[in-house]
């Protein structure tokens, strides 16, 4: 005999065995038992939440020979029969490909005629909402007032698109989204009765993978028995096969992105694709992931919130301390701007990356919820003295105002704001200056240029001494900087501000052979390199970083 895939072989026979619906089996149980069945009913919920399924066990229900507290007893003959699809008192029609007024019109001469066994002949229509316009009207008058042998259930998954007038004619029922435990219990329950060897953590997976779906979970864990036929079914296993990654990356990502280590995301991003892992499977998760962290911050009771075991909440418990509940919602608003980007892109790679940028660097956004990041990210540099504050000048007890209110500079200000005479050669001082005020050159840069400089060193050729500024980059996303010769104006441009001289700037990336500097180089030092040059003592004073 073939083989019967898992979601078939184990559809529940009776209304004890749905899962998941108990609100919908009560009352249909408790309307056969009291002889109170209506003449139309509309199913309507999500996929694989047991539409069909009820459908069918109502239609054995209503002409079983001996019922069972509401349920068939599904030994009868004709309990049997329609279980084996013989009985012409069940049709099934699906509507997604019989939308036509002419199929409509072949059910209503249909129901002129009794069923030639049982009570009920019952017309199970799926997919309903596809009918067309002139189906749905033809339908009208049969489905208002049907004979009162004839039962139609409507089943459908978009409830919205189905005119009024249908269903004010129909018993509505809503199908809820299966909960995680009852999907998780109910596999547990089948792996025994299969004697398969399925871990608990495996299984908890697939059922929060299936979205609320029973169909999908047990598609889902046939696929992965069926890949690792024979062995015990683990959790690893299971990510494998679904192209998933585990939470242990997740945070490791987190972390590296509270850092602004972009290089550091960027090569965990490349290990997951190595390993075969599938973006768009990654960026839900980590959406899911975010979300279980924003619920451990903003609840009373994380473990009621999140179905997380105690390893795992001790963890999230500690990263939410590292950050505010804006932070979160903005890295949920950019992943999730992302999932809706990535289902028909071409280069997924390219957008995973561009939004592993922007969390790591939330300079690069200017609305208001990047703005929390920003500020988030300063207080870190303030607290590891990589910021070094402003020192508040002394406010003058008397404002040097003249009586007709214009302003009257101090002489010491006079003084400060006289321009210093620079020396005509002194290429070596100009670029210890680009070096001690490298930050604030940077700032006046923009985008990606701006983010790769953050992660870059100012050097200078030791062996010839000339005033050639070498920026060399760590980060290899750097050499669109380097292949684009307006950038390198931008940043002399920058340089140009600060200092009032033109400085040639030549942009190189660090151990890259296509584009490797003088051998010479070497870190921009002080007075050393000054009297190597200039031969002769020179004082040069302090500048702080703007």
């Amino acid at each position: 005999m073939s083989y019967t895939a898992l979601y078939r072989k184990f559809r529940p026979q009776d209304f004890e065995d749905v899962k998941g619906q108990e609100h919908i089996v009560t009352t249909l149980k408790n309307q056969i038992k009291a002889d109170r069945i209506g003449h139309a009913y509309l199913f309507c919920g999500t996929r694989g939440t047991g539409k069909t399924t009820i459908a069918k066990i109502l239609a054995r229900a209503v002409n079983c020979e001996h019922p069972v507290d509401g349920s068939p007893c599904n030994t009868c003959s004709t309990c049997r029969a329609i279980q084996e699809g013989t009985s012409m008192n069940v049709i099934e029609i699906d509507a997604a490909s019989n939308n036509g007024v002419d199929n409509i019109r072949e059910i209503r001469e249909e129901v002129a005629y009794r069923p030639t066994e049982g009570r009920y002949k019952v017309y199970i229509i799926d997919e309903v909402h596809m009918l067309s316009t002139g189906a749905f009207n033809a339908l009208l008058k049969t489905l208002e007032e049907p004979p009162s042998y004839v039962i139609f259930i409507l089943a459908t998954t978009e409830a919205h698109k189905i005119p009024i007038t249908i269903l004010s004619r129909c018993q509505r029922y809503d199908f809820r989204r299966i909960t995680q435990d009852t999907i998780a219990a109910r596999l547990t329950e089948l792996m025994e009765k299969e004697n398969n060897d399925v871990e608990e953590k495996a299984i908890r997976y697939i059922a929060k993978a299936a979205d609320g779906s029973m169909r999908d979970a047990l598609s889902l864990l046939d696929q992965c028995i069926a890949f690792y036929l024979g062995e015990k079914l683990t959790y690893e296993k299971v990510l494998e096969n679904l192209g998933a990654v585990d939470t242990e990356i997740f945070s490791g990502m987190l972390r590296q992105i509270l850092e602004g280590n972009t290089s550091g995301a960027i090569r965990t991003l490349e290990e997951i694709i190595i390993q075969g892992r599938e973006l768009g499977q990654f960026v839900t998760d980590f959406i899911w992931y975010l979300r279980n962290l924003l619920l451990v911050k903003t609840s009373d009771n994380p473990e009621e919130a999140v179905d997380a075991s105690a390893e795992n909440l001790a963890r999230m418990r500690e990263e939410c301390g590292m950050l505010e509940a804006e932070t979160l919602m903005r890295y949920i608003r950019i992943f999730s701007e992302l999932s809706n980007q990535i289902r028909y892109a071409s280069q997924k790679r390219v957008l995973v990356e561009i939004a592993l940028i922007k969390l790591c660097q939330p300079v690069m956004e200017t609305n208001l919820d990047s703005l929390y990041d920003r500020v988030r990210v300063l207080e870190e540099k303030l607290e590891k003295g990589l910021i070094q504050p402003v020192p508040m000048t002394q406010v003058p007890e008397k404002l040097p105002y003249s009586a007709e209110g214009t302003y009257i500079p101090f002489r010491e200000e006079i003084q400060e704001t006289q321009p210093e005479r620079k020396p005509e050669k002194a290429a070596p001082e100009d670029l210890q200056y680009v070096k001690k005020n490298w930050n604030s050159i940077i700032r006046e840069t923009r985008g990606l240029l701006q983010q790769m400089l953050l992660e870059s060193t100012p050097k200078y050729d030791g062996n010839t001494g000339e005033p050639v500024l070498y920026v060399e980059f760590r980060n290899f996303l750097a050499q669109t900087c380097i292949d684009n010769p307006q950038d390198a104006e931008i940043l002399k441009e920058a340089i140009r501000k600060k200092i009032g001289k033109d400085v040639e700037v030549k942009m190189i990336l660090k151990n890259s052979e296509a584009a490797k500097g003088p051998a010479g180089l070497a870190e921009i030092s002080v007075d050393d390199l000054i009297r190597q040059n200039i031969n002769m003592d020179i004082t040069v004073e302090n500048m702080d970083d703007e």
